[in-house]
């Protein structure tokens, strides 16, 4: 488990004979003769040679040390993690039985000249029920539901929501049973009725109950432009859908409700109306991390002596998925090594093993003598000629993985009536494995830290380390009352931005494993009675609304794409704000930075108007227009929803 030792010295046998020629042109003009037959320019290579031997040694010693150093702290790389992505399974028809696709299941991104296959192994098994439409209601807003049964079966033709309809109006639509993790088509039999909407972006959002609320459903595509002509919607349903009871009916239900239309888009003026409606599953959605998972791999003979090491054939190995052990052949079977993070408080028969991840070696506990002289086994010790083997690891991981949305869509296993996969979003948390100079500057941290927490940079650090998804962390004070001495550890993971640095609002927020993995590590750290919190920060939405004039022979469009692009990476809580290096904490949001960033780009010959709105990223419901927003000392920005105007100069 040591660290690799770096070559800290660049120079060379040759460097050091030029040097001397150098001088010697300037000490002794006279000596012209440098060719390698003088006597001379031997003895100046035999010196050279000499010198380069110590010099070498020398300039290692420093480097050498500290490395050790770290080593005898127990300091190892950090290994690489693997990128996540959600994967689509579609099926080639709607069916009558479950389709399933077993846990591992591999797709990949197509392979090309330049760059290998990347790799993605589902995490769960995913099963694809069929489902069938039973129960329409609609809901007009603040009333109680209204059965259509009746209608769908005789054809009679029925308003979706009332007559003008209303922010909140509702129609509900019930399925046999629960759809979770599940791509469910609605088909709708519509007349044009619903007019005065762009049925590009209709005021509609679509949403599934799973038991306690109701949970927005990601829209993969709408055929008919807001309930206003016949055609066929297709959503995709969270996994924590559940059957439930609505007015004495039990069913799987969705709901299609009616929102505040977007800025410059119009709002309803009459309800659509609806002749008959049907449902089916076309296909599911289950997570899937970048690795490639070994099996039954043979790990060697034992040689029947303490701190044995063996190396494994892939490496390095990912985190997560299923337990990392070792099994070893014994008279009753196969025996179990578990893997553990330290030795320390093992005996002469505990059956565990320590994994060194970054470069995929198995050591076996050491044996330490004691000052009476007595051996002590620090872990029990495999017979001699025992063959040992791993059942199952992953591997892979790194920044690779990170690939755009849509790039995963090879289907490794075959799966029956399965037609193709896909990543709707790009795969995240990909991150490269540690090196040896960013080992070296968190070396004095761990010494100081001693894995313990006590003071904020002692939580931030800790938290980085049990979860190295993280993005960014900052650790606060809880609060006054109840909560005073306690602490609050801010989390934001990492996420990619589209081709138009948009990011969403749903990558910003921690999943619960990376929040349970930095709670166990900082409980089991903190100072005793300190409570500690792990949780997101406050994300304040933000809405900037400008118009700008173009100048002559630029682009309209092209200069409304790069301000729209310039304003979500400016406002990115990640890799935004002056410095680039992510929005800080707290800083307040002014109109005469957006008039910087907009005024900057190439097009731009005026920045006519701007206007800052508060916006909440998940009602996105806006407030008043203001040139100042103010953020809570904690809290970070998010970049919701902005809108430019661009016109040509003169116009």
């Amino acid at each position: 488990m040591t660290l690799p030792i770096p070559n800290l010295d660049d120079r060379t046998f040759q460097d050091l004979v030029d040097d001397a020629k150098r001088m010697v042109q300037q000490r002794c003009p006279e000596w012209t003769d440098h060719n390698v037959s003088d006597p001379g320019v031997t003895l100046i290579e035999t010196f050279a040679f000499m010198v380069d031997e110590l010099i070498y040694r020398l300039n290692r010693v420093p480097d050498k040390l500290y490395v050790t150093f770290l080593d005898l702290l127990g300091v190892t790389l950090h290994p690489p993690t693997a990128a996540t992505c959600d994967l689509t399974f579609w099926l080639s028809a709607p069916r009558d039985e479950p389709i399933t696709v077993p846990q591992g299941a591999e797709a990949s991104t197509r392979r090309t000249e330049a760059d290998e296959a990347i790799v993605f192994a589902t995490a769960d098994e995913l099963v694809i029920p069929p489902r069938e439409l039973t129960h329409l209601f609609t809901q007009e807003a603040g009333g109680e539901p209204v059965q259509h049964g009746e209608d769908l079966l005789s054809g009679v033709e029925f308003s979706c929501f009332s007559p003008a309809p209303q922010i909140g109006d509702v129609l509900l639509l019930g399925l046999d049973d629960a759809a979770p993790s599940c791509a469910l088509a609605l088909r709708f039999d519509c007349d044009v009725r619903g007019v005065g909407v762009d049925p590009r972006r209709p005021p509609l959002v679509w949403e599934a109950w799973d038991g306690r609320d109701w949970v927005s459903c990601d829209l993969d595509h709408d055929e008919t432009g807001g309930l206003n002509r016949s055609g066929d919607v297709v959503v995709h349903v969270a996994g924590s859908h559940k059957a439930s009871v609505i007015d004495g009916v039990r069913a799987g239900w969705v709901r299609c409700r009616v929102v505040p239309a977007l800025e410059g888009y119009p709002f309803y003026s009459a309800s659509p109306t609806l002749k008959s409606a049907a449902a089916f599953t076309l296909g599911g959605t289950v997570p899937a991390v970048h690795a490639e998972t070994v099996t039954d791999e043979v790990l060697g003979l034992s040689e029947g002596v303490p701190g044995q090491t063996f190396p494994l054939e892939r490496g390095p190995v990912v985190a997560g998925g299923p337990e990392f052990v070792v099994e070893v052949a014994g008279g009753s079977g196969w025996d179990t090594w578990t893997a553990v993070d330290s030795f320390a408080g093992a005996d002469d028969d505990t059956r565990v093993v320590v994994l060194d991840r970054s470069t995929g070696e198995v050591h076996f506990g050491p044996a330490v003598r004691e000052p009476d002289g007595s051996l002590r086994h620090y872990g029990a010790v495999p017979a001699k000629g025992a063959p040992m083997r791993v059942p199952v690891y992953r591997t892979g991981g790194g920044p690779a993985g990170n690939v755009a949305a849509r790039s995963v869509n090879v289907m490794r296993t075959t799966v029956p009536m399965v037609d193709r996969v896909e990543n709707r979003r790009a795969a995240l948390g990909g991150v490269a494995g540690e090196t040896v100079d960013q080992a070296k500057v968190r070396g004095p941290l761990a010494l100081r830290t001693r894995d313990r927490a006590v003071t904020v940079e002692d939580y931030e650090q800790l938290a980085r380390r049990a979860a190295p998804g993280i993005a960014r962390v900052r650790c606060v004070p809880a609060g006054s009352g109840a909560d005073a001495g306690g602490v609050r550890v801010l989390v934001v993971p990492s996420a990619a931005a589209d081709e138009r640095q948009r990011l969403r609002f749903e990558d910003l927020v921690p999943l619960p494993e990376m929040l349970a993995a930095v709670t166990q590590e900082l409980d089991e750290r903190r100072v005793v009675g300190a409570r500690v919190v792990v949780e997101p920060p406050y994300f304040q939405g933000i809405t900037v609304v400008a118009r700008l004039v173009a100048r002559p022979r630029a682009s309209v469009d092209r200069l409304r794409l790069d301000a729209l692009t310039a304003l979500n990476q400016y406002f990115n809580p990640l890799t935004g704000g002056p410095e680039g290096s992510g929005w800080p904490f707290g800083r307040p949001v002014q109109a005469g930075e957006v008039f910087a960033v907009l005024q900057r780009l190439s097009g731009t010959e005026i920045v006519d108007e701007v206007k800052l709105f508060a916006a909440d990223p998940i009602t996105g419901k806006r407030g008043e227009a203001v040139q100042r927003i103010e953020l809570d000392r904690h809290a970070l920005v998010f970049s919701y929803e902005h809108q430019v105007r661009v016109v040509q100069g003169g116009s």
